[in-house]
């Protein structure tokens, strides 16, 4: 089927690759249908493109890739929502803020992007982690010293 994104002009897309967010993702609810697209040549960042609406587009990135000590736990209610059953069945996202100059971008980590590619189900969950945020600086670097509990 062919969409209309904000990015990309029009794309074509599979069946298979959409991913439905059962309650939409926070501040944007009414929008429950996305699919994650690559970026040429930007292996790193992709953009989670929404059906309803070509105007809501997101730059995520898999946060592992820029801190590399962030960890936590996923609820088991989440996992049993998104039809989890072994680590393989989970992707990870965070939303990037861009920003000019890019380096000046921030992550969020308070509020992961947890999806089930092989289910096409998605969810965005908001941590209880206090030193989690919304705005870590997309230069990665230490975390200091996250729960995980």
């Amino acid at each position: 089927m062919n969409i209309q994104t904000l990015y990309f002009g029009e794309v074509q897309i599979d069946e298979y690759q959409v991913i439905k967010f059962q309650s939409g993702i926070p501040g944007f609810n009414e929008f429950k249908q996305f699919v994650l697209l690559d970026i040429e040549d930007n292996p790193i960042y992709k953009v989670l493109q929404s059906l309803d609406e070509e105007g809501l587009a997101f730059i995520v990135t898999n946060p592992f890739l820029i801190y590399k000590g962030y960890e936590f736990d996923l609820d088991d209610a989440v996992a049993e929502q998104l039809e989890i059953k072994t680590k393989e069945d989970v992707s990870i996202f965070s939303i990037v803020t861009v920003e000019e100059p890019f380096d000046q971008s921030t992550i969020n980590l308070k509020a992961p992007i947890i999806l089930n590619l092989n289910k096409g189900l998605g969810k965005q969950v908001v941590l209880n982690l206090e030193n989690y945020h919304t705005k870590h600086s997309i230069k990665g670097g230490e975390l200091s010293h996250a729960r995980t509990d």
